[in-house]
């Protein structure tokens, strides 16, 4: 078995998945198992509910961002991901241009009547934001599921520009 090397650096990274399928999640969990022994000693994943129970929001170099804002709540926690973290990459279509979660804004108002009680039960904002229409993104990776060699060239940038290597 090969012992990863361990970088004198760690990037200090956060997934966090708002409303969507959460399927570049998935493709995120996929993509660690096939690079656990890579990343193991690259990456300090300090907050992803997906993995763990105990997560930190504080101190990120970079935070992925996927899916659509909806609820004020969602949107007050992404301006904390935003404040904690010196990049913020929006992760696949929900979070960079709102779809498929944002078909809601555009129904006629028939529709909008319709599901009105259902907005109201979950305390949804009146319109699907997108993850730049609440705080600044300095990232886009496109798709849905995410294009995996779009997060890998992103991820290799980040380990470039925070000096992570395990040399």
């Amino acid at each position: 078995m090969l012992i990863p090397k361990v970088a004198a650096k760690k990037l200090r990274i956060g997934w966090f998945s708002f409303t969507c399928c959460e399927d570049s999640t998935m493709i995120w969990i996929e993509l660690m198992n096939d690079n656990f022994f890579k990343w193991k000693g690259l990456l300090d994943i300090r907050h992803a509910k997906v993995l763990k129970r105990k997560n930190r929001l504080d101190n990120l170099d970079v935070a992925f961002v996927e899916g659509a804002i909806t609820t004020e709540p969602d949107a007050k926690m992404l301006r904390s991901i935003r404040e904690h973290s010196k990049r913020v990459v929006a992760i696949g279509s929900c979070a960079i241009n709102g779809m498929p979660a944002a078909q809601r804004n555009v129904f006629n108002d028939e529709l909008k009547k319709e599901i009105e009680f259902l907005i109201r039960r979950f305390k949804q904002t009146d319109r699907v934001r997108t993850v730049k229409e609440v705080v600044q993104v300095d990232d886009e990776i496109p798709g849905c599921p995410m294009v995996e060699a779009s997060f890998l060239q992103v991820l290799d940038r980040y380990l470039k520009e925070f000096g992570v290597t395990n040399a």
